[in-house]
């Protein structure tokens, strides 16, 4: 938001991370303020950077917390929705490697690590739903209400 931008701004100039590199004015337009990174600011994007490539989070992207409560739509439903996710995921790795080969002759491969990235996580999502789908299909994963309930009590019991 909006809001959050010109916060951001103003806590990097307050810690002196970037400074007003010039401001323009256009007959009609508001002032355009352009800023740049200071030595300081180029410092802890640096060590922001490393730090990114070289330690694993744990982030917590929405499709993980939905499988975290796969139990409460029944097994049909789930099949239909994760169904639905192949399609997606398919759609988004033919995208994705249309995309490397119109740019593999354009950009060295440097600036293509992103968008392999990118692929190799949707390759390796689509290939593991698929599993999911399997195992769904041919009843080596289910559940319904009695069991949930069996589950529940039997976890429980071994908390007293």
């Amino acid at each position: 938001q909006r809001t959050s931008i010109y916060q951001t701004i103003e806590r990097l100039l307050r810690d002196g991370l970037i400074a007003v590199r010039e401001t323009s004015r256009e007959a009609g337009r508001p002032d355009r303020t352009v800023y740049e990174a200071t030595e300081a600011g180029k410092t802890v994007l640096r060590e922001w950077l490393r730090t990114m490539l070289a330690v694993p989070l744990q982030e917590y992207p929405e499709f993980p917390a939905a499988l975290s409560f796969l139990a409460m739509l029944d097994v049909e439903d789930v099949q239909r929705q994760l169904q639905e996710r192949v399609i997606a995921l398919e759609e988004e790795l033919g995208r994705i490697d249309a995309a490397l080969q119109f740019m593999k002759d354009e950009l060295p491969r440097l600036f293509m690590l992103e968008i392999e990235y990118k692929r190799a996580v949707t390759k390796a999502e689509l290939e593991w739903v698929r599993l999911i789908l399997g195992d769904l299909r041919s009843g080596k994963l289910n559940w319904n209400e009695e069991w949930l309930r069996e589950m529940a009590a039997k976890f429980n019991s071994r908390e007293s």
